[in-house]
């Protein structure tokens, strides 16, 4: 696979595992794409939550994305930076996979109140791995995004 085609299997498969640590200890969860492109991949999630702090104290991380009827693993290991850019966050929130997010904007007094209860965070010039069965014991080529 090139750069293309692992952005467009992420986008496709848009549930990914994400691996952060807490001291020495790993912690892996579920998470949900908002987008990946040419420039980064970029996902949110909330700043009262553990995973935020995981981040903010080492944003050193690895996504991991798989398609299982295809039984293929593109892991993605890089470091995160958080956006505030507030357009950025208006067009994720505006998007229609998160309509979710209308009812905690609708439930807030103030813009900033809703601003404040999201962050967003970009993997830029990650390196990909991919994993099939059938590479599963050959050497692991890196490709750079």
């Amino acid at each position: 696979m090139d750069k293309q085609q692992i952005i467009e299997f992420c986008n496709s498969n848009p549930i990914f595992y994400l691996a952060t640590t807490e001291g020495n200890e790993p912690r892996v969860r579920a998470m949900m794409l908002y987008k990946a492109d040419t420039d980064a991949i970029v996902f949110h999630t909330g700043p009262f939550k553990e995973v935020y702090r995981q981040i903010t104290e080492n944003p050193a991380v690895q996504l991991c994305f798989y398609n299982p009827e295809q039984n293929v693993q593109i892991r993605v290991r890089g470091t995160l930076e958080m956006t505030n850019d507030r357009a950025v966050k208006d067009e994720i929130a505006n998007h229609p996979s998160r309509a979710f997010m209308q009812g905690w904007k609708a439930s807030c007094k103030t813009e900033e109140e809703f601003y404040n209860m999201f962050s967003v965070f970009r993997l830029s010039g990650g390196i990909a791995n991919i994993w099939t069965f059938e590479s599963n014991f050959k050497p692991k080529e890196d490709i750079a995004l």
